[in-house]
């Protein structure tokens, strides 16, 4: 068997030496997409708020799995060490919210995001298109 045979999808999934922030948005929607995250969406909102360049965005199926697509994007940033700045909504699992700096991840279940409708907020034109950044099935 071959040596790449042996490595997880996700840990196939590589950032660049100097990642800028689009750079690092992508390697969550590979991470997350390869963990089979539900309708993964990168919304550029940096010219709609002084918070953050880019949002990704993600559905998980269960409570569990919210848990897992997160800690999962953070172990993978901290391989390169990128740490998140702030974390919020780890006990509940339902949404939970990763700052790092000029990219915000936001895992949801599919109930938060369908109340919170956070893509609805920033969607003029914002979502950008990640089709060629997801796995073929």
């Amino acid at each position: 068997m071959a040596e790449m045979d042996k490595v997880l999808p996700s840990e196939r999934i590589q950032l660049c030496e100097h990642p800028t922030p689009r750079d690092i948005a992508e390697f969550m929607v590979r991470v997350l997409d390869a963990k089979r995250a539900q309708d993964i969406k990168l919304l550029y909102v940096e010219n709609r708020t002084i918070i953050a360049d880019y949002f990704v965005l993600c559905t998980g199926s269960s409570t569990t799995q919210v848990s897992a697509l997160s800690d999962e994007v953070e172990y993978r940033l901290s391989q390169y060490d990128i740490k998140p700045l702030h974390t919020e909504g780890k006990r509940g699992d339902t949404w939970i919210l990763t700052d790092y700096g000029s990219v915000l991840l936001h895992v949801f279940s599919a109930q938060q995001r369908d109340f919170y409708k956070l893509e609805k907020l920033y969607d003029a034109g914002s979502e950008q298109d990640i089709s060629s950044l997801l796995a073929k099935d």
